[in-house]
């Protein structure tokens, strides 16, 4: 298998996986934990960077993000240099930290301190996968590196 295929099938598995995950988060009221912790953060902190949603604004935001990442993976299948980047970043955020993130809130059964639902946490069911998906690609990013390098 060439490097481009190995990292295309990750980009596509990563990206279902994302759409898994999103959809999960649809169904079991994400929003109605991810709302209140922010509102909470801003009052704490004073300034919180991360907005607010309502529930279409989000989703339809998310399904755009996730036929765009679709739309992209002939860049991943050609294993393009500027293209690697992005991926290292998607998935390390919107992977790795988001699964981690979800894994965390349901062991601890809150986001912040006021903030508290029945366990598991929105979207934690999908999580795994995620995970899964966003270290699968990082070690197909990471073995196919030298091809890359080489490619320069």
């Amino acid at each position: 298998m060439t490097a481009g295929s190995r990292v295309g099938f990750a980009w596509l598995g990563f990206s279902l996986s994302l759409a898994f995950h999103v959809a999960d988060e649809a169904a079991t009221g994400f929003l109605d934990v991810y709302n209140p912790t922010i509102a909470v953060l801003r009052r704490e902190l004073g300034f919180w960077p991360m907005p607010a949603f309502d529930f279409k604004t989000w989703l339809v935001g998310l399904v755009i993000g996730i036929v765009c990442m679709l739309i992209a993976s002939p860049l991943a299948f050609r294993n393009e240099s500027w293209f690697r980047p992005i991926f290292y970043f998607l998935v390390l955020v919107a992977g790795i930290l988001n699964g981690v993130g979800h894994v965390a809130a349901t062991i601890a059964g809150r986001t912040v301190g006021e903030v508290t639902f029945a366990r598991p946490a929105p979207g934690f069911y999908s999580s795994p996968l995620l995970l899964v998906a966003a270290a699968y690609s990082l070690i197909q990013l990471w073995n196919t590196r030298v091809v890359e390098e080489g490619a320069m």
